[in-house]
C-alpha cells in the first residue's frame, strides 16, 4: 500500500497532481483546489491509502507541485 498525504489549505490549485495521476486527484469547483479522491481528513491534513500500482503517478504529482503540499510514502 501507498500512503499519500495531502496539506489542502496550501495548495494553489495548479492542477499538475490531476496531470499526473487523474484517477485520484480533481480539481473543486467550489474553490480551485485540488482535491485527493477518496482521501480522509483530519486536523486540515488529508490521508489516502492507494494500492502499489498508484506510486508511480502519485510520486510524480509530488514532485511536480510547485508548493511541495504532496508526499508518497510506502505504507508499512
Amino acid at each position: 500500500m501507498v500512503r499519500i498525504i495531502f496539506y489542502r489549505h496550501k495548495c494553489i490549485g495548479c492542477n499538475a497532481c490531476v496531470e499526473a495521476a487523474p484517477d485520484r486527484w480533481r480539481i473543486s469547483k467550489k474553490d480551485g483546489k485540488s482535491n485527493l479522491i477518496g482521501s480522509s481528513e483530519k486536523k486540515g491534513i488529508y490521508q489516502a491509502l492507494v494500492p502499489d500500482d498508484e506510486y508511480d503517478a502519485n510520486r510524480t504529482a509530488a514532485h511536480h507541485c510547485p508548493v511541495n503540499i504532496i508526499k508518497v510514502e510506502k505504507a508499512r
